[in-house]
């Protein structure tokens, strides 16, 4: 499948694109933190221990404690790809998470974000 090499990259390097693409845009750590933990369950030690333990997309979402309900709101387009039309239960939670950090580097208010 060619989703294995998405899923196989460390989560570490993920965020910390997450992390550039919002503090580029005059957003901070704890914007890109709290929503990722919004919708992943974490909290901000989970969300440390994830990193330092080098774990892959795939692991970082079979071990979220509770993906949020309202996640399934997010809609619109991300790398070109509706998340709505994501059938894949993993790309989807990954898409998801893209927009959102999206969403916060253009701008959105954090409430709006959150949903």
């Amino acid at each position: 499948m060619p989703n294995h090499t998405l899923y196989a990259m460390l989560f570490g390097k993920i965020y910390q694109c997450y992390l550039d693409k919002a503090e580029r845009k005059g957003r901070t750590r704890e914007d890109v933190d709290q929503i990722i933990c919004w919708l992943t369950g974490y909290d901000q030690a989970g969300l440390r221990s994830q990193i330092e333990q080098k774990n892959d997309l795939e692991t970082f979402f079979v071990q979220a404690p509770a993906i949020h309900p309202n996640s399934s709101l997010v809609k619109g387009v991300v790398c070109g790809i509706r998340v709505e039309d994501v059938n894949d239960p993993l790309m989807r939670k990954i898409r998801i998470l893209d927009k959102l950090i999206d969403e916060l580097a253009k701008g959105k208010a954090m409430n709006k974000i959150l949903r």
